[in-house]
C-alpha cells in the first residue's frame, strides 16, 4: 500500500486531507509540525509527503532541507501546501527540491492529481532503473576477460 505523510499544523485541514487520502485507499500518517514530520518521515518512510510551509518549530523548507540531507529520505517526493503565493516563496521551495507546490485553498482534485503525478513519475523511474539493471547484468554475463586476453596473444 502507498504511504503518504501529511505535515500540517492546522488541525481541521490536516484531518480533512487525511480523510480524503484514506478514502482513496492510501495508508496515511500525519504530523502536527515540521519536527514531528521529520521524525515521522524517518520512521514510516512514506512514498510521498504533503507538507505545509508555515509551521511552528520547523517550517516546510526546514523539513525539506533535513530530508534531502538524509540518504534514506533524499528521493521522497515532497508536495508543498501553502498560503504563500508569491513567486519568491515558490522558487525557494523548488530550488530546495520540492516536486510540486499547491496554494491554499486547493481543491481535492488538485491534491489528488499532484499526488498521482508524483507517484507515476516514481513508478516510471523505478521501472527504468529495473530495466537498466537487468540490461547491465545481462551484458556482464557475456563478458569474459580471459577470452579477450587470449584473443590478443
Amino acid at each position: 500500500m502507498i504511504k503518504i505523510l501529511v505535515i500540517e499544523d492546522d488541525t481541521d485541514l490536516r484531518r480533512n486531507i487525511v480523510d480524503l487520502l484514506e478514502l482513496e485507499d492510501y495508508e496515511v500518517y500525519s504530523a502536527v509540525d515540521g519536527e514531528d514530520g521529520v521524525r515521522c518521515a524517518k520512521e514510516y518512510k512514506p512514498s510521498i509527503i504533503v507538507c505545509d510551509i508555515m509551521m511552528p518549530k520547523l517550517d516546510g523548507y526546514g523539513v525539506l532541507k533535513q530530508l534531502r540531507n538524509d540518504p534514506e529520505s533524499l528521493l521522497i517526493p515532497m508536495i508543498f501546501l501553502t498560503a504563500k503565493t508569491d513567486r519568491q516563496s515558490m522558487r525557494i521551495g523548488m530550488e530546495l527540491g520540492a516536486e510540486d507546490y499547491l496554494t491554499k485553498p486547493f481543491t481535492q482534485h488538485e491534491l489528488l492529481t499532484a499526488i498521482q503525478t508524483q507517484l507515476s513519475k516514481r513508478n516510471a523511474l523505478a521501472q527504468l532503473l529495473r530495466e537498466t539493471s537487468r540490461h547491465s547484468h545481462h551484458s556482464d554475463a557475456h563478458y569474459d576477460p580471459h577470452q579477450t586476453d587470449a584473443s590478443n596473444t
